[in-house]
């Protein structure tokens, strides 16, 4: 593997990513994610296919990425919704096959989670556009294996890096592969003067401990 080749995907992906506002710093108005965690910064890489320029340079580092990560596969997957637009145009430019999976199965019909074929049997990759905390990713995974899939990569444009995603991925037996780690994207925001070294140090602290964040702005 290619380790300077990743890190200047990485810090070309970061700053592709701060270009088209994808990264937003809110300390006086925090969000709150599906798992409970209070936040002063978001990703919102839905962005990315109003914004061609800097989508295909995501859709290329996730290409150099599986290669130098040397992924094998048969099948790429991609979680709804915001991960179809990515694991779609890999299929595509790859030349492979894809599918997507649901959130929660259909209230009717066929009521499956796995749309677009059959994985029995076939080496699926999932594509997440962010990981938080890990749980829609690995929701997708266990969907998969039902479907008798074999899944042990999954690829992301972004993550928080949090120690319970890792753990959990490491659980499930699934490697994770990022683009472009929270603390790159820190970096470049704080070199490019988007955030000013107080926001940096805030994004820095709940970094340290999100769980905890909120409890300490009080």
């Amino acid at each position: 593997m290619n380790t300077k080749i990743l890190q200047n995907i990485e810090k070309d992906v970061a700053e592709a990513l701060l270009k088209i506002k994808a990264i937003g710093f809110v300390p006086d108005k925090p969000i709150t994610f599906k798992s409970g965690i209070m936040s002063p910064v978001y990703v919102d890489n839905r962005r990315l296919p109003s914004h061609p320029a800097e989508w295909k340079t995501v859709i290329t580092g996730l290409i150099t990425l599986i290669k130098e990560a040397d992924v094998e596969y048969d099948v790429i997957a991609g979680i709804e919704t915001a991960g179809i637009p990515h694991s779609s145009t890999l299929g595509w430019v790859l030349a492979e096959p894809t599918v997507f999976i649901r959130k929660a199965p259909k209230d009717h019909g066929a009521k499956k989670r796995v749309e677009g074929g059959s994985v029995e049997g076939k080496r699926v990759l999932l594509i997440e556009d962010h990981i938080t905390t890990g749980g829609s990713s690995l929701s997708g995974v266990e969907a998969l294996r039902a479907e008798g899939a074999i899944v042990t990569d999954c690829l992301a444009i972004t993550s928080y890096s949090f120690a319970e995603a890792d753990q959990a991925f490491a659980a499930a037996g699934v490697k994770l592969h990022v683009l472009s780690g929270f603390t790159t994207i820190l970096a470049s925001a704080l070199e490019q003067k988007i955030f000013t070294a107080a926001d940096y140090e805030v994004v820095s602290d709940w970094l340290r401990d999100p769980h905890g964040w909120a409890a300490r702005q009080s």
